[in-house]
């Protein structure tokens, strides 16, 4: 019986640890492709939804807060943190939380201990997402156009 339990307590921590394994190969892969398939030529990717729609109206468009993130990302995975945050500021200030956050996922699958409900304190998230909207209103202000990719 102590065999099999502990043969069962493997068991279990080896599938909770598939879990952050797989978020990390999944970056991993997307980090290798953007890396290798360039977003500043045309043609790649396709165009940020919010800013053709935006387009339509006003010339040139508005960024989203997600626009210039796949250059950014390719100057990560070229060593180039300087025009990762030309491209996007948020996105590359945002990394170290995620690498946390992850890491504490994978410290805690590793241990067996259960995960946690919630990734963080609801003030936290609410915070965050203040964050998110004022970078998105001023960086597309002429006062925040070196927020702009």
């Amino acid at each position: 019986m102590g065999i099999a339990n502990i043969e069962r307590r493997g068991t279990d921590r080896l599938r909770s640890v598939l879990a952050p394994l797989g978020v990390a190969g999944a970056a991993a892969a997307v980090t290798t492709l953007v890396g290798i398939v360039d977003p500043n030529q045309p043609g790649h990717y396709p165009t940020c939804p919010f800013l053709w729609v935006t387009s339509l109206w006003i010339p040139g468009g508005l960024y989203c807060p997600g626009c210039g993130t796949l250059r950014a990302i390719h100057a990560l995975a070229h060593l180039d943190p300087v025009g990762a945050l030309d491209m996007n500021p948020l996105m590359v200030v945002m990394l170290p939380f995620l690498l946390f956050w992850w890491g504490r996922w994978m410290i805690r699958a590793l241990q067996g201990r259960p995960r946690k409900t919630t990734l963080a304190h609801p003030a936290y998230v609410w915070a965050f997402l203040g964050v998110v909207l004022v970078y998105w209103v001023v960086r597309n202000l002429p006062f925040g156009a070196f927020l702009a990719p």
